[in-house]
């Protein structure tokens, strides 16, 4: 069986930029363990794999990193929505439904930008584990909870300087942690890891915007907001709080196509 298969910078400003994601258009679903198998060969933060859901414009859309299934995944979004509509031109309009683990989600195109609409993910205070601490190295000037830990640090320059452990930061309770600055030219920048989830460090992580926008829109208190994550990569997303749910926008470059072969023993 042969399958397309597509790599896009999703959050770039331009190629060599962003989150790499792959994407697989399916006529049905495979096997979770053949989906599996696919994501840990690509060896990608993600990998996306959608299929049509009779409407236009509506699909089912899952997510892989090389070691799990996902809810939730901003940059897959963004590259999936490109794939069906630059790429593939499956659709005329400028609106697609996606049915995921997470709930329904929303992708619009916005001139050059795929805007997601997401579920708002508001941190709250809590009691952060010794551990998180002493794997960070430095101490954040606070640690809030929400799906993930959000450290939050005084400058950018603390945010690009840290080097944490990854063997630590692998047991922690939640499934990432978030570290986040206010910007010089941007609102804020944050950097996401989680290796637990074998993601060691995210280049852009558009899931972790569901917990920042809320914070910085509350801290700036302002609803419009710009952001980069400050990986090696890094990443630039335009932000808006809406309340109950946050709106994320990037770019998306494409970079490869190509085709998988896949045995029929992992179809069934």
């Amino acid at each position: 069986m042969k399958l397309p298969i597509y790599q896009v910078d999703a959050f770039a400003a331009g190629l060599f930029q962003g989150n790499p994601a792959a994407v697989c258009p399916l006529d049905a679903w495979l096997p979770t363990e053949t989906l599996q198998a696919i994501a840990l060969e690509n060896n990608l933060s993600e990998t996306a794999f959608y299929v049509p859901q009779g409407a236009a414009g509506r699909y089912g859309l899952r997510w892989f990193t090389p070691a799990v299934e996902v809810e939730l995944c901003g940059h897959a979004t963004v590259a999936t929505a490109s794939v069906i509509q630059e790429v593939r031109r499956e659709v005329t309009g400028s609106h697609l439904i996606f049915e995921t683990l997470g709930g329904e989600l929303t992708v619009d195109r916005e001139g050059d930008l795929y805007v997601l609409d997401f579920p708002a993910n508001p941190p709250q205070p809590c009691s952060a584990p010794p551990l998180l601490k002493e794997a960070l190295g430095t101490t954040p000037e606070s640690i809030l909870g929400a799906r993930d830990y959000l450290c939050v640090y005084q400058n950018p320059d603390q945010v690009r300087r840290l080097a944490p452990d990854m063997g630590k930061l692998g047991q922690i309770d939640r499934r990432g942690i978030i570290v986040t600055a206010p910007g010089n030219q941007e609102d804020f920048v944050s950097r996401f890891f989680a290796p637990a989830k074998g993601i060691p460090e995210d280049p852009v992580t558009g899931s972790a915007h569901t917990t920042l926008i809320p914070y910085w829109s509350r801290r700036l208190s302002k609803s419009k907001l710009f952001a980069r994550q400050i990986s090696q990569r890094g990443g630039e997303l335009w932000c808006e709080d809406l309340g109950s749910r946050v709106k994320i926008g990037g770019r998306a470059v494409q970079y490869l196509t190509g085709e998988i072969s896949i045995p029929a023993t992992s179809v069934k």
